[in-house]
Parts: C-alpha cells; structure tokens; sequence
C-alpha cells in the first residue's frame, strides 16, 4: 500500500513515512494510490471480533510496512477495556426504534478523538524506535483534537507535541483538560485568534520545508492519514453491531467540522461497506453545508466564523474536504489544484454541475441546527429517552431526523460526553452535565499554557527552542 498527494507532487510512499510526514511536501494531502476493497463475505466473517482485532483487520489494509503481528499488538494496546471503560470499547445507544448513538466518547478525554489518537500514540513510538528518531508533532485543536493527542501522546518516548487553541474558543473543561497536563513533552500554546488562524499557522510550519526537516516536524491532526485510517474501523463496527444480515444498509449521522470524521465514513463506503446515507451536520459554520447544499466552496475569513455553543465545529476551512474533492474529481490532481488555485484567486470554487453525484454517487446530504435547536434538541432527547448528550451529538440528533428511513437504522456518532459542555447542557435542562468521579476536580489543578499573538514566527521560535531532539 502506497500513498501519493492530493496535488500530484509527491512520489508515493508507504505509510510509515507519511505518518512522520503529515502535510505532503507539495501542500497537499497523502491518499492511497488504491483503495482497498472489502467483500460481503469477508465483512460477515468479522461480526464476532473484538474492536482491537476488528481494527487489526481494517489497517492491515493500509499498513503493510509494519508486521501483521506488531500491528495486533499495537491495535491491543490502544483498545482495551481499562482505556475505554468496557470489552465493547464503541457502544450503540438506542434513542428510537430507528435511531442509536454510535458510543465514541468513552476514552480518557471523553471526546471521539480518542478513537484514533489512542492508536496514533502507540504506533508513532513503535516507528521511531524503529528508526531510532524523534518526532515533534504540531497540531491544532478547536477543543477535542489537543486533549486527545496530549493524553495519547504524554510522556511518549522521542515525541513531544505542541498544541496550538483559539484562546477563549474551547469550553472550560476542555481547556483544564489540555493545560492541566504537566508532562515535559507536552506545550499548550494559546493563540489570540480563531482555530481556522490556528489550522493556518500549523499548515505554514508545515510548509516550511527546512524548519520541517530540521525539527523533525510531524502531524496528529486529521491531516494525518493516520487519523482518518484509525477512524475507518469505527463505521464497521456500528455497521456490524446495527444489522444482522449481508447488504443490509445502514445511514451516519456525524457532526463535521475539519471533515475528518465524516471523510472516514466516506472511506469505508468506497471500500464496500453498505452505508445508505452519510449526513453531515453543522452548526451556523455551515461552509461545508452550504457545499453539498449548492456545489459552492466559499470558506468564510476568521472574523466571520462564529462562536457557538458547539465550539469544536467553529471550523470556515476543513482540511480534510481536500481528499473529498479529490475524489470527486476522480482523483484527478491537476482539476484539484486548479480549484485551490482558484480558491487562493478568489475565495471560493464551484463545482455545482456536480451537485447530483454528491447523493447519487456518494450518499452525502447535510443539514444546520443552531443554538436553539442544540438546547431543544439535547432537553427532548432527554425527557424522551434519558440519555444525556452534548452540544456536538444533538447537532447530529437534530440533523438526522429528516434523513430517518423506515428499515435503515440511523447511527448518530456521539462526538463528546456533556460534561465537557455543562454549561450548554444546564441551560438546556436546568442542571449541569454530571462529570465522572477521577474528573471532578480537573479545574482546581494548576494550568501551563503559553500565550502567543496570532504569529507564525512567534510559534516557529517557540517550537526550535522546545522541540526534541
């Protein structure tokens, strides 16, 4: 399995050596030369496997530089039940006879990134033992992402992470969560900007070819193909516990920001698995919406992207939508730089005479919900139900429902659990979210963060100060 770049300027290479890179050398993003293809046959054989060897199975497919043997012990390490709170490790959680949660927040950070990041933890150190290096990740978060990455990579052999955050843009806990951390590789940087400001100063580091290769610098947002690889297993797994029978299909209800999320769903149903419909959910940062609403890309500046009560959404340009349209271009890289070129021009592309292929070919519809829809949405499902979910999930809920088809079950995925957004959840129900017992004094604990203007050089010099060696 090899992996070429969006933008056609990168000899394909194995996976091993994207997980280091991160960004392509030419800007764009690593993709698989080929997909792989999963059968009806074999995808009935997985039904009785563990989540551990379910994902043994999955990123066999796309890891064939790393024995299958040392892959098994690495998916084992990453999902076992003391990290995830049970032997299930991804739950269903029915709301309806027709709509469930997909249970991806019981991780140590509460958030779905931790589906993923627990995995890219174990095999980032296995890599660079194995090449004895080091490696200094960069990233950026709009809440869930940094905790996740942190949690999964604190005290990590030859890697240390800096973690870039909107300052003010992440809900309290989300911020005691990441700058509670006291571990020597971890560095909690506090922009005075937008995530997107954020996203773009990551993106630049990136693209400084020296600085990158000097300091050994390496991704863990979800431009890592990594990322979206781990997140691939998780719609098999929902798709095998919600039916029961071979093409039986089932549709994904997932609250989008940067893309990443939805583009696993994505993936897994070019790879064969019978999803009916993948509905993206936004909140009023509806860019992407507005997308498969009218075929038009128009990203939104910082000053325009709005603070909303489901902040890790608060995303105007998703990094991931690039390997979307790549395919929607049939993987065609010159028509993909030509519609960044243009978006650089003039702030957007359009790509309209396409509209009918987004559902027809690719089962991709999308919906808004807002702060009232939020709290309406989370007090409803509570007093139907019981089930308590956040901000980010009742965007999903709310989105889903016109979408709900008779004999199709709708998995929601669950993004966060409410505690990480109590003051949403008590305005939508008059009380706070409970927060598990090993957290609840997680704002009392003493914070390292370091503030920084919105400035690429401020963080370049942070980061060659700090970086490992």
């Amino acid at each position: 399995m090899k992996y070429q770049s969006t933008r056609g300027g990168m000899t394909p290479q194995p996976f091993s050596d994207i997980l280091l890179e991160g960004l392509a050398p030419d800007g764009g993003l690593a993709v698989p030369v080929t997909l792989p293809s999963i059968d009806a046959q074999t995808l009935e054989s997985w039904r009785g496997l563990s989540y551990a060897d379910l994902a043994t199975e999955i990123l066999g497919r796309f890891i064939d530089d790393i024995p299958r043997a040392d892959l098994a012990r690495l998916t084992h390490a990453a999902y076992r039940p003391e990290v995830f709170g049970s032997e299930g490790i991804v739950p269903l959680k029915p709301l309806s006879a027709s709509v469930s949660l997909l249970g991806l927040s019981e991780g140590p950070t509460l958030a779905f990134k931790d589906m993923a990041m627990q995995f890219l933890g174990h095999v980032f150190e296995y890599v660079l033992d194995k090449r004895n290096a080091t490696l200094n990740i960069v990233g950026a978060t709009s809440g869930d992402t940094g905790s996740a990455a942190e949690y999964a990579l604190r005290g990590k052999r030859g890697v240390s992470v800096f973690m870039l955050s909107p300052q003010g843009r992440m809900s309290e806990f989300q911020r005691a969560q990441m700058y509670s951390l006291q571990d020597e590789n971890i560095h909690n940087i506090a922009v005075d900007g937008v995530f997107d400001e954020c996203q773009d100063i990551v993106k630049a580091l990136a693209s400084d070819l020296d600085f990158k290769a000097r300091h050994h610098i390496g991704a863990v947002n979800s431009i890592n193909w990594a990322r979206i690889a781990a997140q691939v297993v998780y719609y098999f797994w929902g798709w095998l516990r919600a039916t029961t029978g071979s093409g039986q299909r089932v549709s994904f209800s997932v609250p989008s920001g940067n893309f990443g999320n939805i583009l696993a769903g994505h993936i897994a149903r070019q790879m064969g698995l019978p999803i009916r419909r993948l509905v993206l959910a936004t909140n009023e940062n509806n860019v992407l919406e507005e997308f498969f609403r009218t075929g038009v890309y128009r990203p939104r500046a910082a000053e325009h992207t709005h603070a909303t009560s489901s902040p890790s959404m608060d995303i105007s340009r998703a990094s991931n939508f690039e390997r979307f349209v790549f395919d929607l271009l049939d993987r065609d890289t010159d028509a993909l730089r030509a519609c960044w070129d243009q978006l650089a021009n003039t702030g957007a592309f359009d790509l309209s005479h396409m509209l009918p292929q987004f559902e027809s070919r690719y089962g991709f519809v999308a919906g808004v919900s807002t702060h009232a829809d939020r709290l309406n949405t989370i007090r409803t499902t509570y007093e139907q139900t019981g089930v308590l979910i956040d901000p980010h999930t009742a965007d999903g809920v709310k989105v889903a429902a016109p979408f709900v088809e008779e004999g199709i079950p709708m998995l929601v995925l669950e993004t966060a659990l409410p505690a990480k957004f109590s003051e949403t959840i008590e305005q939508a129900i008059g009380k706070p979210a409970p927060v598990p017992a090993h957290l609840r004094g997680l704002s009392d604990l003493p914070q390292r963060v370091q503030q920084m203007d919105c400035s690429v050089d401020q963080v370049r010099a942070y980061i060659a100060q700090h970086a490992a060696s």
